[in-house]
Parts: structure tokens; C-alpha cells; sequence
């Protein structure tokens, strides 16, 4: 049996053994509960909150960009940096599968006006600087005004090289486009490659960080950029409904998670590539895995019965078809994977 629950878990008599769906199910730890709590605070709309103040200037180091703003969401910080960078019939350009374009709920077009064009990736979810010069519309009143890329990394835990996203932002300028990138794991991304943070960041206009999945806080991004753009970035936040008061009991978390939480993610990697492997074993399971996600391929008519079945040994994974993403997180340790591992082998044998 396993008995691997925190004691956050350990107090909620609906909380499963492990959750994979994803690295947002984390809660937060009794540390970050207690920086929560002993957090010093101001009105953030006042630009007064001095918590605030410390993660946006934690940021702005770690990225290597000039200013940085708190969000409450990813999604918020990302159409707020579009809204920053275009304008009303302007277009932006973005991988087909990335959040930005595919699981925003079409913000930027609804609230900014602004035309998306989605672009096929690769197997590695990546696009190609040719791809990018082609999408560059001409200067003809028939068509959208390209102004934006839009980059991802990682991209479903798939790692975007550094020598791709340099080519593709120095595409993007050669043809008069800005870049954004969507950071949401960018920690991740740069956990794999082994190199700092900054490192990623730096062929980019700005950045969406998000601290609510790997990083383990219950609420927060941080877009990172040039002092201006942060300037007009903030109206914008405005605009969404995104300026909130005594806020830093919440940038608390992501204090602490900078300080904590960043170099335990080589262990969501590792045992992500320990789960692959026991995973692998079983016959008929296909398998992928890179940084804290694993793709498993059940193979046909097995994903619904396979999903009760661990569901009812207080093992919750996603429904997607016809591979089922499985992620990694601090919320789950060792005596997890195992499980896993166990439970989707009993499932087979008598299946």
C-alpha cells in the first residue's frame, strides 16, 4: 500500500494517493504556508507592496531582462503581453499546439483584436526560422499586420534548444516582429539544458514565468521585459482586471519556491524517466518522456478502464487519447512512481 501522502494530504480525506495529471495540482508546502503567513504587504496597486517588489526584482535577475510585473495566472500574463505588443488588426504567430494559441480561450483576438496565426510544428514541437519568414505578411491593406512571435519551451515537456530559439527570434527581427515567449515551464527548459534561466530568456522581447506548476505555488506568473514594455504591460493588467492590493502573501509563495523549489526539479525529471522506464516494461504500453511528462499509449480500448482502475487505488491520471500525459511534481515522491508502476502492471496481468 502506498503511504507516500503529505501532511497536507494526510488532512484531506478526498485527497488522492498521486496525482499525475499535472504539476498545477501541487499544494503548498507547510514552509510556504508559513512565508504566506509572515508575508509583509502593501497595496500592490499603489505599487506599494514590498513582497511584491522582492519577486519582481527576483525575476528580472533570474531572467536578464530590465523590469518584471505579477500576474495572477499565466493566461492573464501572456494576453496581457500580447495586448502590449500588438494592437487592434495585428497579428501574432504561434505554434499550432501552444497554450497561447490553442488553450487561451482565443483571448486576444475577443478582448485585443488580434488576428492569430497558428504555424504546424515538428515532432519536437518546434517551428522553423523559414516557417516564420514565410507567415510575414507583405504591407497590403489585405492582410493583418504582422507584428509578434510567440515561442514555448518547454512545449509538453519537450525542450526547445537554445541554437532553435535564437534562430527563430533573430528570423522574427529580421522580418520586423517582436518575440514572446511562453515560459510557463521555462525552468524546466532550463533544468534540461543545464544552463541558467536567463540563458533561455535571452534571445526573447519578454516572458511569461509561471510559478504555479513545477515551482509549486498556488497562484502566479511574472512577464518579464524591457522597462517600457512592463510600463504599458501594467495599463494592461488593468484593463483584464488583473491589479490586486495586498498581494505579496501570495508573491510570498513564489519567493520561497525560487529559493526551494528550483533545483529539486532535476528530481521531477528523474523520476519522470523512472516512471517511463517501469512504464515501458509492461507489455503493450508505449512510452515517451522529457523533462517532468511521460506519454503513455495504453493502447486501444484501454484508456477509460485503465483511468477507474487507477482512480480506484488513489491514483488519479488524465483521459487525453491516445497518449495520456503523465507529469511529475514535488507532490509526488518515490513510493508514487512505484505505485504507478505496480498498479498499471496489475492492471495489465488481469486485463
Amino acid at each position: 500500500m502506498y503511504a507516500g501522502m503529505t501532511g497536507d494530504q494526510a488532512g484531506s480525506n478526498s485527497a488522492p494517493l498521486a496525482d499525475f495529471r499535472s504539476d498545477t495540482v501541487t499544494r503548498p508546502s507547510a514552509g510556504m504556508r508559513a512565508a504566506m503567513a509572515d508575508a509583509e504587504v502593501g497595496d500592490d496597486v499603489y505599487d506599494e507592496d514590498p513582497t511584491v517588489h522582492r519577486l519582481e526584482d527576483a525575476l528580472v535577475a533570474l531572467t536578464g531582462k530590465q523590469a518584471a510585473l505579477f500576474f495572477a495566472t499565466g493566461t492573464q500574463s501572456n494576453l496581457a503581453a500580447l495586448l502590449t505588443h500588438c494592437g487592434r488588426g495585428e497579428e501574432y504567430m504561434a505554434g499550432a499546439e501552444y497554450h497561447i494559441f490553442k488553450n487561451e480561450a482565443a483571448g486576444a483576438a475577443v478582448l485585443g483584436g488580434i488576428s492569430p496565426y497558428p504555424l504546424a510544428t515538428d515532432e519536437s514541437g518546434g517551428l522553423t526560422p523559414e516557417q516564420v519568414a514565410a507567415a510575414v505578411k507583405p504591407d497590403d491593406p489585405h492582410c493583418a499586420v504582422s507584428r509578434l512571435l510567440c515561442l514555448e519551451n518547454t512545449v509538453s515537456g519537450r525542450v526547445q534548444s537554445l541554437a532553435r530559439t535564437e534562430s527563430l527570434a533573430r528570423t522574427a527581427r529580421d522580418n520586423g516582429l517582436s518575440v514572446h515567449l511562453d515560459g510557463a515551464r521555462a525552468f524546466n527548459a532550463a533544468t534540461a539544458l543545464d544552463v541558467p534561466l536567463a540563458t533561455v530568456c535571452a534571445p526573447v522581447d519578454s516572458v511569461s514565468i509561471c510559478l504555479s506548476k513545477g515551482l509549486g505555488t498556488p497562484v502566479g506568473s511574472v512577464l518579464c521585459g524591457g522597462r517600457d514594455f512592463i510600463a504599458r504591460a501594467k495599463r494592461a493588467r488593468k484593463i483584464l482586471g488583473g491589479a490586486m492590493r495586498q498581494v505579496g502573501v501570495l508573491a510570498a509563495c513564489g519567493l520561497y519556491a525560487l529559493e526551494n523549489n528550483v533545483a529539486r526539479l532535476e528530481d521531477d525529471h528523474a523520476r519522470a524517466k523512472r516512471l517511463a522506464e517501469g512504464l515501458a516494461a509492461i507489455d503493450g504500453v508505449e512510452i515517451d518522456v522529457e523533462t517532468n511528462m511521460v506519454f503513455m499509449n495504453p493502447g486501444d480500448g484501454h484508456h477509460g478502464p485503465l483511468k477507474d482502475y487507477l482512480a480506484d487505488h488513489g491514483i488519479v491520471i488524465g483521459g487525453q487519447s491516445p497518449k495520456i500525459r503523465l507529469v511529475t511534481h514535488l507532490d509526488i515522491d518515490d513510493q508514487a512512481i512505484d505505485f504507478m508502476i505496480e498498479k498499471t502492471g496489475d492492471y495489465f496481468q488481469a486485463s
